[in-house]
């Protein structure tokens, strides 16, 4: 990441080409070039000719202004789907859950067919496959999914002490994680995931009747209550494990910053929103003016955000850490995550699945445990998926940011969330922009027992 900063006047507004995007941040302009994620700092007769080019379409004459001002223009992401060798699985190890949340991707937990648990045999196997090509000190990742995978306790437990068995005798770091409803969690889980480093992430859509009124026991019951009075012990003794909690913003709990603050309150070590997209049904899925809203919701969080940081206090909101550390990072991708990939699903059966959203998923399936990948269709669903060959994406200037969206969601509804995501990726550019002249300890640019996120 190249960061130039420069006093000058402010210009007006926000332009972008599918290669640049120039924006102001208070009153500095910046440029942000997409190929490599590179972001410079300009004055104001260069923004003012930028500008010009990019208003008259002049795509000669930005790129020949670019190359002159010195802008990296080397292309680093080409057609070709990459060669990633698997080093993180998830494992449904039950695919039933004792909650009736409306929207459930994997259909109450069952995706679709009969209720089942994995066997410790199957979950072996995956392991297996996951570590025994890995090199010493590579680093794995497990990760525990159901429906609620606390109702195959006996199997987390087992499947994790294996792992970490085998790659202790292989030299190889591996890490562990579980996304829970919360409801079946107890204190001797607490004292496992503190063992072991778990990444606990608990599924919550907000507080008291907003969250009940979403994910309900399959009776109808509420479920806040049950969660939270299970989760608070875990929350006292974080230390190597920590508890994150995952909100999933649908049109009925928008109240986006009042569920931040009392989740940071409650003591979670993260708090993050993930907008419901895609549902079986239809059925809570956002539309474009609750996306509009979520957007909205999602920068007033980041201004809290900003205020905290800038006043010297640590303030959890997971979407603002994750896209800062991001852009700091100068993250360029063609895809918008592993799967398929690096990473794969693990269903209770053994079968092998681009990831977990497409367990049971023909359009998903890559193989099993025992055979091991089908490369072919690796390869054909890497190829398909690549962002170069996704369209709008291809044209637009978040597209190396974004990835192309979540393949699930893409594949099952399209693109309703572009103007969302360029929105919040904007207004992080810019929030970084900020940071950066103001605490730049913030990324690592000070000693190390600096304030940090």
């Amino acid at each position: 990441m190249t960061t130039v900063y420069d006093g000058h006047e402010a210009s007006c507004g926000t332009c972008s080409t599918p290669e640049v995007l120039l924006f102001d941040a208070g009153d500095e302009s910046s440029l942000f070039v997409v190929d490599g994620s590179q972001l410079y700092g300009i004055d104001h007769a260069t923004a003012m000719d930028l500008r010009a080019r990019i208003g008259a379409n002049d795509s000669a004459g930005l790129d020949a202004l670019l190359r002159s001002l010195g802008v990296d223009r080397q292309r680093r992401i080409g057609d070709a789907a990459p060669d990633i060798p698997l080093r993180s699985i998830s494992l449904a190890i039950a695919q039933k859950c004792n909650l009736g949340c409306s929207y459930c991707y994997a259909e109450g937990g069952s995706f679709g067919r009969t209720e089942s648990t994995m066997s410790l045999d199957v979950a072996k196997r995956a392991v297996d496959r996951l570590i025994r090509d890995c090199s010493t000190g590579e680093r794995v990742n497990i990760a525990f999914l159901g429906g609620e995978p606390l109702t195959n306790r006996e199997v987390l437990i087992a499947a994790t002490e294996f792992a970490a068995a085998l790659a202790a005798a292989k030299k190889v770091q591996a890490s562990f994680s579980i996304t829970t409803n919360g409801t079946l969690l107890t204190v001797g889980d607490g004292a496992f995931f503190e063992r072991h480093g778990f990444a606990v992430t608990v599924s919550l859509d907000g507080i008291g009747e907003i969250h009940d009124q979403l994910r309900p026991f399959k009776g109808g019951r509420g479920s806040f209550a049950r969660i939270i009075d299970r989760v608070q012990p875990l929350l006292l003794r974080q230390d190597r494990m920590q508890i994150a909690a995952r909100v999933t913003v649908t049109p009925q709990n928008l109240r986006l910053f009042e569920t931040l603050d009392r989740l940071i309150q409650l003591g979670f070590h993260s708090v993050g929103f993930s907008p419901m997209l895609a549902s079986p049904t239809g059925a809570n899925q956002m539309e474009p003016s609750g996306l509009r809203d979520m957007l909205a919701q999602m920068i007033e969080c980041g201004e809290a955000f900003e205020a905290h940081v800038l006043n010297g206090r640590r303030y959890p909101f997971a979407n603002m850490t994750n896209a800062l550390r991001e852009i700091h990072k100068g993250t360029h991708r063609p895809y918008p995550c592993g799967a398929g990939a690096g990473y794969f699903g693990v269903s209770a059966e053994g079968e092998l699945f681009a990831c977990h959203r497409f367990v049971g998923d023909e359009r998903g399936a890559m193989g099993d445990v025992t055979t091991g990948i089908d490369t072919d269709r690796q390869h054909e669903w890497l190829r398909q998926r690549h962002v170069h060959f996704q369209e709008p994406c291809n044209g637009c200037w978040a597209r190396y940011l974004c990835g192309g969206g979540c393949h699930h969601e893409v594949l099952n509804r399209g693109r309703p969330a572009c103007d969302y995501i360029r929105g919040w990726l904007e207004y992080c550019l810019k929030a970084y922009v900020r940071l950066q002249k103001a605490r730049p300890h913030l990324f690592g640019l000070t000693p190390a027992n600096a304030f940090s996120l």
